[in-house]
């Protein structure tokens, strides 16, 4: 018999906002990280992570990341950006990224560089004008598809992917096959805790018949 552990229910409603954060943050784990890259309409860049993301679907190919805004409800440079261009990079952080990516999560303000202060080499877009930063496992260049409005304090946005550049020795071109450990992604948890992705194992999803099969063999037979 299946020994069910207890569980402590909390009601949202009657949570703060920053009790329904630490909440999500928490229990939403791993998270990937996007590591977005932006042009402000005078041609400045900007990058930012944000942990609040995720790809929705294939057919269109949407990515969705959710900004949110300064606590006077400016929007942060990232979510500005887009509105004015209608174009982002998100690149997947890998574990060699991640300090040079916390540099990039320092609240400067719009006039400074955070891939200059970080240090990170970036080459110009091909198919959006954001750079692309050439030390990333992976970058999918995105033109804006809509942004939800969720609340004064964020928003959510939708972003289609135009083309990927995935690091050369990672991908198989001839059966996309990627290779996970190359890629070496890193995920956010709680707090200020991250993971990594290399302790790894497979889960092959059953057809219908294989488990009717497999049913049929576990169940006793009544005589």
């Amino acid at each position: 018999m299946t020994r069910h552990r207890q569980h402590t229910h909390f009601d949202f409603a009657k949570l703060t906002e920053r009790e329904r954060y630490k909440i999500l943050i928490g229990t939403v784990i791993p998270r990937p990280i996007a590591l977005v890259t932006t042009l402000s309409k005078e041609g400045l860049p900007n990058a930012g992570p944000f942990s609040f993301f995720n790809v929705l679907t294939h057919d269109p190919a949407i990515v969705a990341i959710g900004v949110e805004n300064y606590a006077d409800m400016r929007f942060k440079d990232t979510a500005r950006n887009i509105r004015e261009t209608g174009e982002f990079t998100v690149h997947i952080c890998d574990d060699a990224l991640v300090d040079q990516m916390e540099v990039c999560a320092i609240k400067f303000g719009p006039e400074v560089d955070e891939l200059t202060e970080a240090g990170l080499a970036t080459a110009p877009g091909q198919m959006v004008r954001s750079p692309r930063i050439l030390a990333a496992p992976a970058a999918l260049e995105c033109r804006r598809h809509t942004t939800l409005q969720v609340g004064p304090a964020r928003e959510i946005i939708l972003g289609e992917v135009l083309g990927v550049y995935v690091r050369s020795d990672a991908v198989n071109p001839t059966n996309l096959h990627i290779d996970q450990q190359l890629m070496d992604a890193v995920g956010r948890m709680g707090g200020h805790t991250y993971t990594r992705t290399r302790d790894q194992f497979d889960v092959k999803t059953q057809t219908k018949e294989e488990w009717n099969s497999r049913k049929s063999v576990s169940e006793p037979v009544i005589a």
